[in-house]
């Protein structure tokens, strides 16, 4: 026999938890809204499955952040249809945002003239480089298309949380400095290699201080793209007293071949962590961009502020 909380004998019965409210009530999810600009990830480097399969995850975890989201992606060397020219991709986005009008108007539903730009567009890098965005300003421009280019990923937080954890993941870093084990092979001097000369290498610097703070070691900002920086680096953390280099690439991955990493590490004797690839911190920048370019507010990402 049943009572009114749940049956009388034999297991509890879950019961439904009462929703919150008041301030401390769970906001509602936000999704895109209807007829919003397609988010265009602008990818460098050379096209390749192993670029396609990490940009693609990018977008996952914008498209899981903000629900209905059109992304797209557009490469800067892309000639193909699985490597799409950004030029192209910029293209197709403002004419598929025209078609999606007409069709609803079509089936007589109450919609407004798409307004502003048909695409936000993100570059895929962690830092400035001018070489890069220039060639993505270049392609907006060609495209003829009403568009909207956001600054880069950093500097922020989340990316030294980020770095932080590729050098934990390859042993040259304590996963939380609360924890009382040391890991033998951490380093005691961090090099943070960028791409894109001193502009790339002072917002850098920016970063490693954050990462400084995390590790309690010192972090140096070079330039894989200039001759000697990374070397002189080195040499500047040793004359400090740093006895084990670890070099931390501040760099998301297809914005530079990796034979020029391996080689730097090489050059100056160390262990190199892995590129920030697809960690999730890279997709809700990349999504808080395109958000902050368009008003919109979905979750904003911790350990701000943001740009």
């Amino acid at each position: 026999m049943s009572t009114p909380t749940g049956p009388a004998s034999g297991l509890p019965v879950r019961m439904p938890r009462p929703r919150q409210s008041g301030r401390h009530r769970r906001p509602e999810p936000v999704v895109a809204p209807e007829g919003a600009a397609a988010l265009v990830l602008a990818v460098p480097g050379t096209p390749s499955s192993a670029t396609r399969s990490l940009a693609e995850e990018v977008i996952s975890i914008a498209r899981s952040e903000l629900p209905g989201l059109h992304a797209r992606i557009g490469y800067l060397d892309g000639d193909d249809d699985e490597h799409p020219a950004l030029v192209s991709v910029l293209t197709d986005a403002a004419a598929e945002r025209t078609a999606r009008y007409e069709q609803a108007v079509a089936a007589g539903r109450d919609v407004s003239a798409p307004e502003g730009p048909s695409a936000v567009v993100v570059p895929l890098l962690a830092g400035p480089d001018s070489a890069i965005v220039r060639r993505i300003r270049q392609a907006v421009m060609d495209s003829g298309t009403q568009v909207e280019l956001t600054d880069v990923l950093g500097p922020h937080p989340l990316l030294a949380e980020a770095l932080h954890v590729r050098l934990s993941e390859a042993g040259l870093a304590r996963a939380d400095r609360a924890r009382l084990f040391t890991v033998a092979t951490a380093a005691d001097g961090i090099v943070l290699a960028t791409v894109g000369g001193e502009e790339a290498v002072q917002a850098a610097g920016i970063t490693g201080m954050l990462l400084a703070a995390r590790l309690a070691v010192p972090v140096m900002a070079a330039a894989l793209d200039v001759d000697g920086s990374v070397t002189a680096i080195a040499e500047q953390l040793r004359g400090a007293g740093a006895a084990q280099l670890a070099l931390a690439p501040y760099l998301v991955g297809p914005e530079i071949d990796a034979s020029l990493l391996e080689a730097a590490a090489k050059e100056v004797g160390c262990a190199t962590a892995e590129p920030l690839g697809a960690y999730p911190a890279i997709g809700k920048l990349v999504l808080s961009l395109y958000a902050t370019a368009l008003g919109i507010t979905p979750a904003t990402p911790q350990g701000a502020p943001a740009h």
